[in-house]
């Protein structure tokens, strides 16, 4: 064994301050640069605490010095030498920067190749994602990522540490499950020991941590890997991590009081800010209402106005005969920064589908006086401009934008705008940091494309008590007892308080227009639970790869996975997906059908 393993480690590198002057120390790293000057040696040594200085010369230690000649970035070696004062010549942008160790022993472990980029967060933004994808385990050794998991792996510890204090349990649940079509796309696991059949991987743990509840155990909660086969996106991954919490005899309120108090605790101690009360709720309706978007950013004001009423005969036919007109009110300071050619450029964002689709958007300045100076202005009936500056409380310079048409459409645009606008005008300036907000009593139903309805969250959410009638009467209106836990804009968990009562669940199912046979080869063994005393239970399931990204200032969940996939499901570092060998897929009794190659591909 070398002698400085043997010795061992005495201080991380990024734990050296000026107290430590005159201590011998054993450091082990790696060589993040180095630099001769003059005769003596410098090498910037880099573990995850942090970089330390270390200096090399013939006056120190003349074998040291000669050793040092040949490192380079990247090596991994171990030090020992003596801490001293680096006087005038201190670097106030290091924690270590006055101080640096004077080195008389050095060892190198392991050798380096050139790295493929630069290991250093200034030329992050020069190295292409796919190739630091391919190079994760040295993308992982740059400082930011290092951060990022150092801040996920407390927020792990900080959730066991809060669900415990408050009665829950942390237990497991399995990977390998039921296959029930519909819902999420799941991936698929052959069983070799029974021919023809399949597992899934569980896209989430919902009615094993609901069956934990039928078997007493009362609060439930697990920090779990989930699986879904879906198309990708940057805050979406085939496989995530989410803290998922059940708990027996629960209202939305008790379900709410330790999450509040563990985001409380998240946010305290990860981004030193204290949340003020208890967050605030806002109902599904008055979100859509205020903000087009059931998970609004709360942190900027800039909210929709209904102006539909005002519209329905005011002379211009686009708004006539659109179902809905809402619209945004854009202060003077902020209506100024925008230009008409800035303007053409919004009116084609809504259009896009993915910004909601709109047949377009329309503008108006608001005059001295309370007219409107607007390419529909001459349209408008005599009255209707002042009906709609007083209706959106708009100013002289003030800037109005509308769109006008079906309710999903208006708000997914205006939605979509109002983000935009964010962004452009910069409107989070002096703006509050973090802004978490419970949305709360969600349709239980959606209009799927051929009519029918489908459940918004899952088939045994329950219904609002006092909605419970309306299952009969009229489905569109039942609200649920689900909810959202949304920051700044980002949805980072939802649940609900589930069905526990037999009558209920059958007027869902009619609902749904599932068969016997469907609940059967669906939910069967759950329903059969359900027969032997189901207590009153609800939970939710927080993103905690969603927390980390928010918490992190990242921009994608990439960054806060350790060896992720790309959007098309590669993992770039290992080559997988791969094809498997044939005499497997026999054994698995699977044919083997070779697939034709596709192109555009981002990896192999």
């Amino acid at each position: 064994m070398s002698r400085l393993l043997a010795t061992g480690r005495s201080h991380p590198c990024g734990a050296l301050r000026r107290d430590h002057e005159g201590a011998e120390v054993t450091l082990f790293g790696w060589v993040h640069r180095r630099r001769d000057h003059g005769g003596r040696i410098f090498v910037d040594l880099r573990d995850r605490t942090g970089l330390v200085q270390v200096v090399f010369g013939p006056d120190i230690d003349g074998a040291a010095h000669e050793a040092a000649d040949r490192l380079r970035s990247e090596f991994c070696i171990g030090v020992q030498g003596t801490v001293v004062s680096r006087g005038d010549n201190e670097n106030p942008n290091l924690p270590t920067g006055a101080i640096e160790v004077e080195a008389h022993t050095l060892e190198v472990f392991s050798e380096s190749k050139t790295p493929p980029f630069v290991l250093s967060d200034d030329d992050r933004l020069d190295v292409h994602e796919d190739h630091r994808l391919r190079y994760r385990y040295l993308d992982l050794r740059r400082p930011s990522m290092q951060r990022n998991f150092r801040l996920r792996s407390e927020l792990a510890q900080i959730t066991r540490q809060v669900l415990t204090e408050h009665g829950f349990w942390e237990l497991e649940t399995p990977y390998l499950v039921k296959y029930t079509p519909g819902g999420a796309r799941n991936f698929l696991v052959p069983s070799r020991l029974n021919p023809g059949t399949f597992y899934a991987l569980a896209e989430s743990p919902q009615i094993y941590k609901q069956l934990f509840m039928v078997a007493g155990f009362d609060r439930y909660f697990q920090i779990t890997r989930c699986f879904r086969d879906e198309d990708l996106r940057n805050d979406r991954q085939p496989e995530f991590t989410q803290i998922d919490v059940e708990m027996s005899f629960a209202t939305p309120d008790r379900v709410f009081e330790p999450i509040e108090q563990l985001l409380c605790a998240v946010l305290e101690r990860l981004a030193g800010h204290r949340l003020a009360g208890p967050i605030p709720r806002m109902t599904w309706q008055e979100a859509m209402d205020r903000f087009g978007s059931d998970k609004p950013d709360l942190r900027f004001g800039l909210e929709l106005v209904d102006v539909t009423s005002v519209t329905r005969a005011c002379g211009f036919r686009v708004f006539e005969g659109a179902p809905l007109v809402k619209g945004l009110c854009l202060p003077p300071d902020r209506a100024a920064r925008l230009s008409r050619t800035q303007l053409d450029k919004l009116t084609d964002f809504v259009r896009r589908r993915e910004h909601g689709g709109a047949k377009g958007l329309a503008w108006a300045r608001v005059e001295e006086g309370g007219s409107l100076k607007a390419p529909f202005a001459k349209n408008l009936r005599e009255g209707v401009a002042a009906e709609l500056v007083r209706a959106t409380g708009a100013v002289p310079g003030g800037l109005l934008l509308f769109v006008a048409d079906d309710f999903e459409t208006v708000h997914a645009a205006l939605s979509s705008l109002r983000l935009h606008l964010r962004d452009l005008l910069g409107l989070l300036e002096g703006a509050p940091t973090w802004k978490p907000v419970w949305i709360t009593e969600f349709p239980l139903f959606e209009r799927a494309s051929d009519g029918a309805f489908v459940s918004s969250h899952h088939p045994f959410t329950s219904p609002l008590p006092e909605h419970v009638p309306l299952l009969d009467e009229d489905p569109a209106r039942v609200r649920a007892q689900a909810y959202d836990l949304v920051l700044n804009g980002n949805e980072i968990g939802g649940g609900s308080i589930r069905i526990h009562r037999a009558d209920v669940q059958a007027k869902v199912f009619e609902v749904l227009g599932l068969s016997e046979e469907e609940k059967a080869r669906k939910f069967g063994f759950l329903l059969e639970a359900f027969q032997y005393g189901p207590p009153p239970h609800g939970g939710i399931a927080l993103g905690l790869d969603r927390i980390a990204m928010l918490l992190a200032g990242a921009t994608s969940l990439r960054d806060v996975i350790a060896f992720p996939k790309t959007q098309r499901g590669h993992d770039l570092m290992t080559g997988c997906p791969t094809p498997v060998d044939p005499a497997q897929l026999e054994e698995l009794f699977i044919t083997h059908r070779p697939l034709p190659s596709r192109g555009g591909d981002d990896g192999p």
